[in-house]
């Protein structure tokens, strides 16, 4: 049985959960899968930090304030990463991001986690149906890197965008929608993927 979980997940509106019509995206079905097989909910409490068009650079600038507020001494403090796909959208003909300076914004934040003894487990983030091709090359190879720098701090992390931009579903609805966003299916199957690439391994874990 959990004892105090605290976990807070931030990132973008992937995290956040839009365009979905229950409301619970894939971290509000992570969460009911993980309250059903842990314990009951009193012992369990999840933070929502998504906003819209966050950047790794805009969830830097923002975390600390608002994770610290949400976690307690004594308790079993997580923190769950999703960034990387406003990073590499484009604007005047550049990523919003640079891919090193992603990397060194995710740095940081691993960096910080440590420092507070929070248990860092970092998702890969969904691609944009809408942006297309390049958009997905350039996600992929962000994602590579950052599979890398994970693995050389510790922290575990959760390939999701290849396995995404090949599900017919989420495809189906993102383009039905605002060609960013999918619908129940979608973040129905990024919850799986998360759930069966480590989430329980994690969640066992002792935090850092």
């Amino acid at each position: 049985m959990i004892k105090d979980l605290r976990i807070c997940f931030i990132g973008d509106s992937f995290t956040q959960g839009v365009g979905d019509p229950e409301f619970r995206g894939w971290v509000g079905r992570v969460l009911q899968a993980t309250a059903a097989a842990a314990g009951p909910p009193e012992d369990l409490t999840a933070f929502n930090l998504g906003i819209r068009r966050n950047t790794s650079a805009d969830v830097l600038r923002r975390i600390w304030p608002e994770v610290d507020a949400r976690t307690l001494p004594g308790a079993d403090n997580r923190l769950v990463v999703s960034v990387g796909a406003n990073d590499t959208t484009l604007e005047d003909g550049r990523p919003r991001v640079a891919p090193d300076r992603c990397l060194e914004n995710l740095a940081a934040l691993l960096d910080g986690a440590r420092e507070r003894g929070l248990g860092v487990l970092v998702v890969g983030p969904p691609p944009v149906v809408g942006w297309g091709a390049e958009h997905l090359g350039r996600l992929l190879t962000l994602v590579e890197r950052t599979a890398a720098l994970c693995a050389a701090r510790g922290v575990p992390f959760v390939d999701v965008t290849a396995a995404v931009a090949a599900d017919p579903v989420w495809a189906a609805e993102a383009g039905g929608g605002d060609g960013a966003h999918p619908g129940a299916g979608g973040y129905r199957f990024l919850a799986d993927l998360v759930l069966a690439g480590g989430w329980w391994e994690w969640l066992a874990g002792e935090a850092a």
